[in-house]
């Protein structure tokens, strides 16, 4: 896509602070975090929202799952816990349309959240 911030991350046109990079995924740390830890988990394939994910992506969505898993252990917060968080829509407060993952931790985590 053009105008995505996310497409133009992953094309090098527009610089991060990358934390992970491979063929199909890239984690960034967020511009804003909410939290000591936070990190964006984000496939390379754009893909606007849950509302878009095809069968054929189910491996693409999974390997974002293992990566969350090796991003919490690096960041020392498997013992303390974390938060995965998927936004879906702007009702949900999802801003980029192009679907990604929070990986929050660092600090006690709220409930109910938002």
């Amino acid at each position: 896509m053009d105008n995505c911030l996310f497409c133009k991350i992953a094309g090098g046109e527009i610089d991060a602070e990358m934390i992970y990079s491979d063929e199909q995924l890239m984690a960034i740390k967020d511009i804003n975090p909410q939290a000591p830890t936070h990190l964006l988990i984000i496939p390379k394939k754009h893909i606007s929202t849950l509302m878009n994910i095809e069968v054929s992506d189910k491996e693409l969505m999974g390997s974002v799952f293992t990566l969350a898993k090796s991003l919490a252990q690096e960041n020392d917060l498997e013992v303390s816990g974390f938060r995965l968080v998927l936004n879906c829509g702007s009702g949900a407060g999802q801003s980029v349309f192009h679907i990604h993952f929070h990986l929050l931790g660092g600090r006690p985590m709220k409930w109910p959240p938002g």
